[in-house]
């Protein structure tokens, strides 16, 4: 089925999107999935998490982050006293690319409406990068490696948007020194989360000052 950017931008909510997903041919990788996986979590989540793309056991089971880097992810969120159905968990695409390789880039570009009205859905405080791929989607600039365990603000959807990027949990699989590094910068969420909202009063505080003033 030929899916528009129209049809996306004038989806109501995320289940019409995951309805879209399952019939997407804006590019070639609905040829070759198991399952679509277009994110799973809460619709009113504070936090976003973006991964790059499905891996084999997300495309066996239609959900982010399943695999071992899910697990680490999982046991990531649970440590901050929460579950991963307080969360919202996405990729950049929607579909598995073939033997876990690179998203291509026309394949992020097609698939690049359905996040950004993902986003605009859920409307969340905190967008969470896990990964280069994830955050050079936004940001094609910046280095993982250097901007990793930072938070930092963008224009998006008409909204100042706060953004955090973190590597990608499947780097702590590999490389055993790498796991402090990720639970460090993890741990900053919950810091960041209430600093917007301390942001967010002063902003009401003020708006509701002003009216007194007129």
């Amino acid at each position: 089925m030929k899916i528009t950017e129209e049809n996306i931008g004038s989806a109501g909510d995320l289940s019409a999107i995951n309805e879209l997903v399952s019939k997407c041919e804006r590019c070639a990788l609905y040829k070759t999935k198991t399952k679509d996986v277009p994110g799973v979590g809460n619709e009113n989540a504070e936090v976003m998490f973006i991964g790059e793309a499905p891996g084999k056991d997300e495309d066996l089971q239609g959900e982010p982050f399943v695999g071992r880097a899910g697990q680490l992810l999982t046991e990531l969120i649970e440590g901050l006293g929460w579950q991963r159905k307080d969360v919202y968990i996405a990729n950049v695409l929607k579909h598995r690319p073939p033997d876990n390789r690179d998203p291509k880039p026309e394949e992020a570009e097609v698939c690049w409406p359905y996040l950004k009205k993902q986003i605009e859905l859920i409307d969340p405080k905190l967008i969470v990068f896990l990964g280069r791929h994830a955050m050079n989607r936004f940001f094609p600039t910046l280095q993982i490696s250097k901007s990793h365990g930072n938070a930092f603000r963008k224009d998006f959807n008409g909204r100042k948007q706060v953004f955090l990027a973190l590597y990608h949990p499947a780097v702590a699989l590999y490389n055993g020194g790498m796991k402090e590094t990720l639970q460090t910068d993890f741990n900053k969420i919950p810091k960041i989360i209430k600093k917007i909202d301390e942001e967010n009063a002063d902003n009401n505080d003020n708006k509701q000052e002003q009216q007194k003033l007129i």
